[in-house]
């Protein structure tokens, strides 16, 4: 089922698989609900070899799009949350995800299937220090001014750049807007609109490069879709919790997988290097 970079967006004309399908369902439910959707669908794809690896990124920006732009136009309009704050914080992130892509679209299999690796051990390392409360619980602020609207500013700007490779900026966004003071509530509109903002603009540039899976990307936004929906309007209260630690093991268990790919190969590139050489005439 994988397929190379440069037949990326022309590959792949079937419709998605039931698969896939459930896939987006599940992995942008749980994102409605603060887990987060690029980390866990990229465990899954990685794990099950379902796309190449240099192509998850890619993947991930095109195929959660629309339903991170559905999250955001649900949580803008009921959630209140200070201009100011949300229209600074989301605009740093597009310009940290534009220039983000341009360098990961670039980069060769090796370099990502690393970047990723090191990606999700922060994530992990993210969840478990909200898991043991570590990182405050945040207060009851809408807003932030001087210096904390500054450092949430350029925060959210990496947070847009770590979006290229993979890495969902809920989970960090979180922490940076508890840390900070703010209300727990209004880091959903937050999240959702500076990921409305950073995917976008990192999805054009690998549709660009070709650097993406479309029948994969296509079942992550038709079985997003509905996953958003229902997470928004019917699911009132889910052992968030407890799901919360088993992600957290999968995503270090899917890094030690892609940091191993990765030197797996280093070797085989090695391997060919030698083996030309050998037939180089002295």
């Amino acid at each position: 089922m994988s397929a190379s970079p440069t037949a990326a967006p022309s590959a792949g004309n079937a419709f998605p698989s039931p698969g896939f399908l459930g896939l987006g369902f599940v992995t942008n439910f749980f994102d409605t609900l603060g887990i987060g959707s690029f980390a866990t669908t990229t465990s899954v794809l990685k794990l099950g070899r379902l796309i190449d690896d240099e192509n998850i990124p890619g993947t991930l920006n095109t195929g959660h799009l629309i339903p991170v732009l559905l999250q955001a136009g649900l949580f803008l309009s009921a959630i209140e949350v200070e201009m100011v704050t949300l229209v600074s914080m989301i605009v740093a992130g597009g310009i940290g995800a534009w220039f983000g892509a341009g360098v990961v679209a670039r980069w060769p299999r090796r370099t990502v299937q690393r970047a990723m690796a090191m990606a999700l051990v922060f994530t992990a390392l993210v969840i478990t220090l909200r898991q043991l409360n570590i990182f405050p619980q945040g207060g009851d602020a809408i807003g932030l001014s001087g210096v904390a609207l500054v450092v949430a500013v350029l925060a959210n700007a990496l947070f847009g750049a770590l979006v290229s490779l993979g890495i969902g900026n809920y989970a960090p966004c979180m922490a940076v807007i508890y840390s900070l003071g703010m209300s727990p509530r209004v880091a959903f509109p937050i999240m959702a609109g500076s990921a409305a903002i950073m995917m976008p603009a990192a999805a054009y540039r690998f549709w660009k490069s070709a650097r993406f899976d479309r029948r994969t990307a296509l079942g992550l936004t038709l079985g997003g879709i509905p996953g958003v929906l229902i997470a928004t309007y019917l699911v009132k209260e889910l052992p968030v919790k407890a799901l919360l630690w088993m992600v957290a093991v999968v995503l270090l268990y899917t890094a030690a997988m892609l940091w191993s790919s990765s030197k797996a190969d280093t070797q085989a590139d090695a391997q060919a290097d030698a083996q030309a050489g050998a037939r180089v005439p002295a």
